[in-house]
Order: C-alpha cells, then structure tokens, then sequence
C-alpha cells in the first residue's frame, strides 16, 4: 500500500501549526467519512447513491480512489479510473475548513501520477458549468476547457 504526505499550513484562531496530510487508497473503514465529507461539499445528487458508487470503485481500480487524512481525521477524496483510452476524475473533495491550503492540488498530483504510470496519455472530468471556482482551480493545475459537450445515458433506474 502506497502512503504519501504533505506538510500544510494548518491555522486556528490562536496559532499557526504545520501539519501533515497523509494521502493512501480509500479502506472499507472510511466509507461512512467519505460519504459525509461529500455531502458536505455538495457533491452527492439524489440520481447518484454514493454506497453504490463506492462498491463499484471497489470492484474496478480501487488503487485509483484516495483520501487524504490530517492527524486521522479524513479530510479528502479523489476517485480516478482509465480505460486505457483516458483518464477520468471524480469525487475530488475538500473538507471546506481545509480547503484554500494546497490539499486538492496535492490530491491530484497523487492521482495524476498513479494515472501517468498506468499509461494513461489524458485527463477528463466533469465540472457542472456554473461552479466557476471549481473550474478555475482546475485550470490553475492545467486543464483546459475542451470544445466538446458531454452526452449522458443513464443504465440503471
């Protein structure tokens, strides 16, 4: 298993500490954390059971799914796949106390990486077109806005 950390800049109210992110695959043990940071930054929408979307990660590349943990409380997530055509990211999440700190970046500097070495030669995700922040923090890391529009089928009902 695979553990990386980050020193970050931790502030409170009456000090300045520096800390450390600790970024491993999601464990079973997580999932309840997991699915409540994403709820609480907004991620889950009623069409996607988050349960389901963890189980099926576990099934297919679980290697490629993160959480990044500061002094063992779970503060991060991304969930990556490739089908040997592209790459894909979801579920990159924040805590939002913890956000603005460099976390989602190194996030997907770990991600990227574990992608690069599986052969993977490009990225896509999917950002809904009205979270401008989100979309400009995407392409602070270089991503680009490619000229094409997603089509969508849902296969479960």
């Amino acid at each position: 298993m695979s553990y990386e950390l980050l020193k970050i800049k931790r502030c409170t109210k009456k000090m300045s500490l520096m800390t450390y992110m600790e970024i491993r695959p999601f464990q079973l043990p997580d999932k309840f954390a997991v699915i409540r940071l994403w709820e609480e930054c907004g991620l889950i929408r009623p069409w996607n059971d988050p349960n389901k979307d963890i189980e099926r990660k576990l099934s297919v590349q679980p290697d490629l799914f993160l959480v990044g943990l500061v002094e063992q409380e779970l503060v991060a997530t991304v969930m990556a796949g490739y089908e040997g055509h592209r790459g894909w990211i979801n579920y990159l999440a924040v805590a939002p106390d913890y956000q603005r700190k460099g976390l989602g970046r190194a996030m997907m500097v770990q991600v990227e990486r574990r992608l690069r070495e599986a052969g993977c030669p490009k990225i896509n995700l999917l950002v809904r077109s009205e979270n401008n922040q989100v979309i400009e923090f995407y392409k602070h890391l270089g991503y680009i806005v490619d000229d094409v529009i997603s089509l969508g089928k849902r296969l479960e009902r």
